[in-house]
């Protein structure tokens, strides 16, 4: 899988931060041969973790206004999102601006651990079918 060098964008609300830690850990081997960002707060929590992580402002301030810039331009090639419908977030805006430039950029979104491993192995079979 180390000729695999895509762009992921990582997010993850306060309360789904735990699940994407958790998710990174079980995705290691995957996810430390792509380029990864991520917003500010949840970055940090995976740089705990060992792999290497482009970090960009927090959600709330910008970072997820960042992320949706560089799927506008292309930069990425997948984005998971670990979502927490049940909150109230004051940067909502930005979320769906988010999903709509995902849309609109045909760019993969995960928004749940079992949405993003899907796209992943997806990924994998992909490359390995390449070979």
């Amino acid at each position: 899988m180390k000729d695999i060098k895509i762009n992921i964008a990582l997010i993850a609300h306060d309360g789904k931060k735990p699940e994407m830690v958790s998710f990174v850990l079980n995705n290691q081997e995957f996810l430390a041969n792509a380029n990864l960002y991520a917003t500010g707060t949840t970055g940090s929590k995976i740089e705990k973790e060992g792999l290497k992580v482009n970090k960009l402002l927090s959600g709330p301030v910008g970072g997820d206004a960042q992320i949706a810039s560089m799927a506008a331009t292309g930069e990425l090639d997948l984005i998971i999102f670990f979502r927490d419908p049940l909150d109230k977030h004051p940067h909502e805006p930005d979320v769906q601006m988010l999903m709509r430039l995902c849309d609109v950029y045909n760019i993969p979104l995960a928004t749940n651990p079992k949405a993003a491993y899907y796209l992943i192995r997806g990924i994998i079979a992909v490359f390995e079918h390449k070979k």
